[in-house]
């Protein structure tokens, strides 16, 4: 097997691991027995489950994030948020596991103190990013506070309908999604 190949599979197996099992009860012993290596060559890439379970928060988790956010380019606000959202459909297996994964820490359900001030930290910037994305489109709407109940409500509904996908399974079609986004961003 390949070097990068090895390192894949063991974090594919992992993912699986922890959604199953969780941070506490995933074992790099039952992760290198669904492998099919060695103790030591699962070592040889990670010290120890913390720093495998953090390899695939930090890095392939706010990856995909970054990714994501990175698709999309429509003309309309509204649009905009309905490609986010539908194109989280067509993640790939591990992907959404990823992404269910970084649920889970995001929720604190699971994952160490480290993993969860981050995940606060990412969070703390999700309002602003949001309001920096939507405020433009809000001129019309002179309080701020009315500004910011707006992008809090889309915050919240975003996480909904990408809870749905990642974590319940489900397929949402465009229609469905402007359904829910248009009761919040379909007059502005």
């Amino acid at each position: 097997m390949v070097e990068n190949d090895l390192k894949t599979k063991i974090k594919e197996v992992a993912v699986n691991h922890f959604n199953r099992d969780g941070y506490y009860g995933a074992t790099i012993r039952n992760i290198t027995r669904d492998v099919n290596c060695s103790l030591p060559m699962v070592y040889y890439y990670y010290q120890s489950k913390k720093d495998l379970f953090h390899e695939i928060i930090k890095k392939d988790y706010f990856d995909l994030l970054k990714r994501q956010a990175e698709l999309i380019n429509e003309k309309t606000i509204l649009d905009f948020y309905i490609e986010f959202v539908f194109k989280i459909n067509f993640l790939s297996d591990y992907e959404k596991k990823v992404y269910r994964l970084g649920v889970k820490v995001y929720l604190s359900f699971d994952g160490d103190e480290e993993l969860m001030e981050m995940m606060d930290k990412w969070e703390e910037s999700i309002i602003p990013r949001h309001y920096q994305i939507v405020s433009p489109y809000l001129k019309d709407i002179q309080e701020e506070g009315k500004k910011l109940v707006i992008v809090r409500t889309l915050v919240h509904l975003l996480e909904n309908l990408i809870e749905q996908i990642v974590v319940k399974n489900r397929f949402l079609s465009k229609n469905e999604i402007r359904e829910e986004l248009s009761l919040i961003i379909g007059n502005i």
